[in-house]
């Protein structure tokens, strides 16, 4: 199985299944929840009743952005937005006197505000951003014995364009679901995106670690050492993943309300980081190094000197 041979393919699937969700991100962009835009969060028991009632009783007074999860085997979460509808204190004492009628006793409430929302959006970006420059620096460390013709550096960056990948198909996701689903992110998804993420680089790291050891063991060509190695931990690297996710898949149909879209994010990330890891990662390798080969060939060749007949 020539899979490094084929690798046009493989990257050619990538980006027919990242051009839809890239595109919505660039049109409709993710739909931020409260975590991210401020606003209020309201536990209530009395038995996780019918979900769609309650967000009617709590939009009725005029608020928006109104989420309803399960907490727990008798609660309901409730999140919403009341900016511009009224104060604050007001509108939560309305929705109280609501629900009280239907049976339900508030539990906790709890109020985020602009600044802390800003705060949480910033903080998610920073620590993206140094996730992905603290893994090159650590694989470009880590694999800094690795035999010619490889550099370590070409391993951290090659690792963090796969990542790349699987949080962009995540976003992707997720802003289609947001636009026709109403589906919202929160500080939760920004979670599931770092774990996403370094799962990725821990299925990537073990078929780098096996391309180390057999470019000192063998004398072959690049590209077949790569892909003897992928074709070795080919079989590790999917029973990983399908234990992973069989337990995913488990908390997803059988778990809280509350989680149900986090571990949607994980599932995603979970399947693109196999993939990735596999059909991208290892095969990026092999492009940058015939780039390196060829942008040095250029670089040695002289050119040819005409001397000119006067």
């Amino acid at each position: 199985m020539n899979i490094v041979g084929k690798r046009k393919i493989w990257f050619a699937i990538s980006i027919l299944i990242l051009i839809p969700g890239l595109l919505a991100l660039f049109f409709w962009g993710l739909k931020p929840g409260i975590d991210f835009t401020g606003g209020q969060v309201m536990e209530v028991s009395g038995g996780a009743k019918n979900q769609t009632e309650v967000i009617t009783l709590v939009s009725s007074t005029g608020v928006h952005d109104v989420t309803v999860t399960t907490s727990g085997s008798d609660k309901l979460l409730i999140r919403y937005s009341d900016k511009g509808v009224g104060e604050s204190q007001t509108i939560h004492q309305k929705i109280r006197d609501i629900l009280s009628q239907k049976g339900y006793t508030e539990t906790s409430f709890d109020s985020v505000g602009p600044a802390v929302s800003r705060d949480i959006t910033r903080n998610a970006a920073i620590a993206v951003a140094l996730a992905a420059l603290a893994i090159i620096i650590y694989i470009a460390f880590a694999f800094r014995n690795t035999p010619p013709p490889v550099s370590p550096w070409s391993f951290g960056i090659t690792a963090v364009i796969a990542l790349l990948h699987d949080a962009l198909l995540v976003l992707g996701v997720f802003a289609i679901l947001g636009h026709f689903l109403g589906v919202q992110i929160d500080a939760l998804f920004v979670t599931a995106v770092l774990t996403v993420i370094g799962f990725s680089v821990h299925d990537t790291i073990v078929v780098y670690d096996r391309i180390r050891e057999n470019l000192r063991r063998y004398n072959k060509p690049f590209e077949v050492v790569v892909n003897e190695s992928i074709l070795e931990t080919f079989t590790r690297s999917i029973n990983t993943s399908l234990t992973v996710l069989i337990v995913l898949l488990a908390f997803f149909l059988f778990g809280g309300g509350s989680i149900k879209f986090f571990i949607l994010a994980l599932l995603i990330g979970v399947l693109s980081g196999t993939y990735s890891s596999i059909f991208n990662a290892a095969p990026l390798l092999v492009v940058y190094n015939n780039w390196k080969i060829k942008r040095s060939a250029k670089s040695t060749k002289k050119p040819k000197k005409t001397d000119k007949k006067s």
